[in-house]
């Protein structure tokens, strides 16, 4: 019996690091749509905003990659969200996503990834060097950067747009041209997966995540993507017993058929410095 067949949606060689996992860990044939455009879902340039949820999002790339490939028996997306640590200021992070939804059943199973390790950043400039000096500093040229206009200190791609910025001197020369029209221009990191490895790295981590969660099958019916989504608290302090915020398990539901399995953690008691009783 031949492999099931996925189409991988993507326009901007994610299937570097998506579909070897995929074929390896899972027995899947990978299969890319001719002429897809994912942009037309969102770009980080900001030129074509997002319209929707990470998730709602990689779904509408699946859909539309199914239809390029009727044969296919499932399609996987990746979608990608940048922005400051919600706990530590000045940090960014990388949170990334990789869905796989199989068009037969309706099983979505999804693989994320999340991590301080980016390079994502941006800067306005009002003399080329600067750029150039920011640049180098993201990783330039092994990593791109994408080069706008700025008005009142925020990019403007409306008014000046350029991605492919290969060398130095196409850089500088984007620079001075964002420059001449705005009285300054924005350099920031290319976030496409094509022109930055750190960031096909925690695509790939995420790949690893979602091949994790297809072989863990419900114990009652089988069905693929058995694995913890919701975490009980009520761990009980160690001093007075009483129940805390702290997290004391997690809970598998089958998405399929229902069937709960709950696994607690190793740590029987919490901290009392965590305890509203014992420290109010």
């Amino acid at each position: 019996m031949p492999p099931d067949r996925v189409v991988i949606a993507t326009m901007h060689g994610k299937e570097a690091v998506i579909a070897p996992l995929l074929q390896r860990a899972l027995g899947l044939q990978p299969l890319l749509p001719a002429g897809f455009d994912t942009d037309r879902f969102g770009t980080f340039s900001r030129d074509i905003p997002r319209l929707d949820s990470p998730h709602a999002t990689a779904r509408a790339k699946i859909a539309a990659a199914l239809e390029c490939v009727p044969e296919a028996h499932a399609g996987v997306a990746s979608e990608g969200s940048f922005g400051p640590h919600p706990q530590i200021p000045f940090v960014p992070i990388d949170s990334e996503l990789v869905m796989l939804v199989d068009r037969r059943d309706g099983v979505e199973i999804v693989g994320t990834h999340v991590t301080p390790r980016t390079n994502y950043a941006q800067r306005v400039v009002e003399d080329a060097r600067l750029a150039v000096a920011f640049a180098e500093g993201i990783g330039f040229p092994r990593h791109g950067v994408i080069v706008t206009a700025a008005v009142d200190g925020k990019s403007h791609p409306a008014l000046l747009l350029r991605k492919d910025n290969l060398s130095r001197a196409q850089l500088l020369a984007n620079v001075a041209d964002a420059i001449a029209i705005s009285g300054a221009a924005c350099v920031e990191t290319d976030m496409r997966a094509c022109s930055n490895p750190t960031r096909m790295r925690a695509i790939k981590r995420a790949t690893i995540d979602l091949v994790r969660r297809y072989r863990s099958c419900c114990p009652q019916c089988g069905r693929r993507g058995f694995v913890p989504t919701e975490r009980i608290a009520g761990l009980p302090c160690g001093a007075c017993h009483a129940p805390t915020d702290m997290i004391r398990g997690v809970v598998a539901i089958c998405a399929g058929c229902g069937h709960r399995r709950e696994q607690s953690f190793e740590a029987a008691w919490a901290d009392p410095g965590r305890c509203d009783f014992c420290n109010p």
